[in-house]
């Protein structure tokens, strides 16, 4: 066809949807391997800080013990992270929908609980944790529209809120940049602040003291 028509009786084209975000992931770590590009983060550094400032959603004291989900955990950095820091008190679980990624992690990490859990899913099983981090889950949107990708954040955010114990963590890109890219998913701090309040709690903090192009939001009980 050269005007532009679809066959007769052809199937429309499927709509985007969050698995192609997971998708994007996934061949960032084929391509890439175990490192932070495979992360899809440009360099180490920024990663590390990330990590740090996931971290920093942990109120406990150092000697208390607390149970953290690391959503999107890919091939387990933060927790790869976590050891080279020393960093004690930490029962570290791992959630993935890619089976590369949870089979990447289950080799560098026996014996640490992992689950292929859809939390949008009805009827999803997945136990309560103290805190949950999401870190670069909600960073791109590829082919998602901004409503698309608000709507399917938040739907997230709600799972799992309903399942933490005192906060979770997640980060998004800025909407004040002076630069946009179309793939990702840059939003406006007072819409997201609206929107939290109206869907979770008004007891959010907001970071944007760590000199990278996203900032991050801690939710709290």
């Amino acid at each position: 066809m050269t005007d532009g028509a679809d066959p007769v009786g052809a199937a429309p084209a499927p709509m985007p949807s969050y698995l192609d975000i997971v998708a994007y992931y996934d061949a960032c770590l084929r391509r890439y391997g175990d490192t932070h590009l495979g992360a899809d983060w440009s360099n180490a550094r920024d990663a590390a800080t990330r990590y740090r400032i996931m971290l920093e959603v942990v109120r406990a004291p150092a000697p208390l013990t607390v149970s953290l989900l690391d959503f999107g955990c890919g091939a387990s950095r933060l927790l790869d992270f976590i050891l080279s820091e020393g960093r004690p008190g930490i029962e570290y679980s791992g959630l993935d929908l890619s089976p590369e990624g949870l089979a990447l992690s289950r080799r560098k990490h026996a014996g640490v609980p992992y689950y292929c859990v859809d939390v949008l899913e009805p009827g999803a099983e997945l136990p309560v944790f103290d805190y949950v981090v999401m870190n670069g889950v909600f960073t791109e949107r590829r082919e998602l529209t901004v409503e698309a990708m608000l709507a399917y954040m938040l739907a997230v955010l709600e799972a799992m809120f309903a399942r933490t114990r005192v906060g979770l963590a997640f980060n998004v890109m800025s909407a004040t940049l002076g630069w946009e890219l179309p793939h990702l998913f840059h939003l406006p701090a007072d819409r997201l602040a609206a929107a939290l309040t109206t869907r979770l709690t008004s007891n959010f903090v907001v970071r944007a003291d760590y000199h990278l192009p996203d900032y991050t939001v801690y939710v709290f009980r």
